[in-house]
């Protein structure tokens, strides 16, 4: 039974996934002389040896120069994943963790680490891996901060902090990397109900071990109710996020299609009212509209029985 190709045409549909399999080994393993030289030769001399000089040669670099012209851009690592690509207009950076809502003094070194790992670190590390392509289509670079990267607010400083830094990395993209044609937005939503705080069994463990790393001191300070009260705090933040999704996405979409995107987008309710009330008014009545309208009302124990005692005075 014959079970090799007979035609140049049968050849030519054997030699092109053959050589399309060696140009991806070729990248995986550069310094192998096997994969990179005497297969490739060993199959031409097969080519030319059954179809003869004039057909063999035709089969065998129109196959080679096929394949290697579809991999020019070859495979992009990514971590410890590869992807291929060969064209790139936008890259939207919308990772994000939120970490444990708690007074900054409170939280733990390794929930800022986190959320400057995964916030802004893993921000730019995925813009500067893909930045050539942007380069040469001249595309857009969007990158997903808060609200509080732009404002503070209270028990936010881990997360604010590291939205904070993509904030002015994008400020910072955007400058440099206007002569190379890119526009760069960033994208301070206020709340939406995205999941982003996580789940109950989350909050215990993040709980447990933000008090774990307190010292004996500061848990008196703040006392017991204070420490277990966050919890609650972190209940009631879907109150404050809408369901609607589509500012948010409406902004991504203009920033990547539009002739002329903006640099700042602060799609949600009072995210661009609490930016102009947080620039241009007194930082004492910016303190006070937060205060209020968060409502944080609870008062660590320390702070309760000095007011008791001056009030006993």
């Amino acid at each position: 039974m014959d079970v090799l190709p007979s035609s140049p045409l049968g050849w030519l549909c054997v030699a092109i996934p053959v050589l399309f399999g060696l140009c991806l080994a070729k990248r995986r393993y550069k310094a192998h002389v096997l994969l990179r030289i005497v297969l490739p030769a060993l199959l031409g001399l097969l080519c030319v040896a059954v179809l003869g000089t004039c057909w063999g040669l035709i089969v065998f670099c129109s196959t080679w120069l096929s394949c290697s012209v579809y991999l020019d851009a070859g495979p992009l690592p990514v971590g410890d994943k590869a992807v291929l690509i060969t064209g790139l207009w936008g890259v939207v950076n919308n990772a994000g963790v939120l970490g444990f809502l708690a007074d900054g003094e409170l939280l733990p070194m390794n929930m800022y680490r986190q959320c400057m790992e995964v916030n802004f670190f893993g921000a730019v590390e995925v813009s500067k891996t893909f930045l050539p392509l942007l380069r040469k289509s001249q595309g857009r670079l969007v990158n997903m901060s808060s609200m509080t990267g732009g404002i503070p607010l209270p028990r936010y400083a881990a997360y604010g902090a590291s939205k904070a830094a993509l904030s002015m990395f994008s400020g910072v993209m955007r400058q440099e990397l206007s002569k190379w044609g890119i526009k760069v937005a960033a994208i301070h939503p206020s709340g939406f109900r995205t999941g982003i705080q996580g789940t109950s069994e989350l909050w215990v463990k993040q709980e447990k071990e933000l008090v774990e790393h307190l010292s004996v001191d500061v848990q008196q300070d703040y006392g017991r109710d204070y420490l277990l009260g966050l919890k609650n705090y972190l209940l009631r933040i879907p109150m404050y996020c809408d369901v609607d999704l589509t500012p948010v996405l409406s902004s991504i979409l203009h920033a990547l299609l539009a002739k002329r995107p903006h640099g700042l987008y602060t799609p949600g309710k009072g995210a661009y009212v609490l930016l102009c009330i947080f620039c241009y008014f007194p930082l004492w009545f910016y303190d006070f509209l937060v205060s209020k309208s968060l409502g944080l009302e609870s008062i660590p124990q320390a702070l309760r029985t000095s007011e008791a005692e001056n009030t006993d005075l």
